[in-house]
């Protein structure tokens, strides 16, 4: 689907015609017949086999197949086909669609090795600073919610001052992890630069090549559908907090079995601290059940 979306430059004007009925209506374009495909579109067999192979497929069936999945994972609609005519269930469908495609986008398009390399700067690290703005901000506070699974002091202040004075203080072994989908916001550069004129290493995490991404010592590119000039970056925000995800638990797990003995008796003690654990068990007080309750 991405690749319909931007063949334009790579096709002939006649092979357009038939990207245009496949992207009016693409469940309903993989259950055509080369021949029909090409009659709706107006063209010959031919050019529906040259559109295929234009598009990088070995010919109509391969193409047909990989459409097929494409709408097994979901339709990468974008915001601005919400129309304000849309039925609230209308709106429900587009925005899944959207988000699980943007998601399914940005795992194929993951660099594995960045992110190994991220994980080993991170379990060696001393301390972590987590920075962000906006959307970015809120990864970085869903990063300060696991720095247990870390197990390293984390920080991730909210105050752009309060993020360069931390930024200022760190030293070598310390890892600043700069968040931000453009990767071109001035402060959190300005902010990770700090941090690296400190000794410290930079991780970024970013939507596409950027400023941010050639002054980091590793970079993590989460590609997604979205345009941050025009809509909150929802999708990005999800993709990122994922990441934190991967990064927290590969750490966790890296530390070996005392580390995860550790978070599992801490998980127990939070269980019966909150009263959420087992009805049978011997320390959650009868009190506590009822606040439960």
């Amino acid at each position: 689907m991405e690749r319909l979306l931007h063949a334009d430059e790579r096709l002939r004007p006649s092979e357009r015609k038939v990207a245009a009925v496949v992207l009016e209506d693409p469940a309903a374009a993989v259950h055509l017949s080369m021949a029909t495909l090409a009659a709706r579109a107006g063209v010959s067999e031919p050019t529906v086999m040259r559109f295929c192979t234009g598009l990088g497929f070995e010919g109509f069936h391969s193409f047909r197949i990989a459409l097929a999945e494409a709408l097994a994972i979901g339709l990468p609609v974008t915001h601005s086909a919400i129309s304000p005519d849309d039925a609230v269930e209308a709106i429900a469908i587009k925005i899944f669609d959207h988000t699980v495609s943007s998601l399914d986008r940005a795992r194929r398009s993951l660099d594995t090795a960045a992110v190994a390399a991220a994980v080993e700067h991170l379990l060696a690290a001393e301390e972590v600073l987590f920075v962000g703005l906006g959307a970015s901000g809120i990864i970085a506070q869903d990063a300060l919610q696991q720095s247990m699974l870390l197990g390293v002091a984390c920080s991730a202040p909210i105050d752009l001052h309060q993020q360069f004075m931390a930024a200022s203080m760190l030293r070598p072994g310390s890892v600043v992890v700069a968040i931000s989908n453009t990767g071109r916001s001035r402060s959190i550069i300005d902010i990770a630069a700090q941090g690296k004129s400190k000794g410290a290493t930079v991780i970024a995490v970013v939507g596409a090549p950027s400023p941010l991404l050639e002054l980091s010592d590793v970079g993590v590119v989460l590609r997604t559908f979205e345009d941050t000039d025009i809509y909150t970056p929802t999708v990005s925000r999800l993709a990122g907090l994922v990441l934190i995800d991967i990064l927290a638990t590969a750490v966790a797990v890296r530390r070996g079995p005392e580390h995860l003995q550790r978070l599992q008796e801490m998980k127990e003690a939070l269980s019966t601290f909150r009263g959420s654990a087992a009805p049978d068990d011997p320390h959650v007080s009868t009190e506590v059940a009822d606040e439960a309750d």
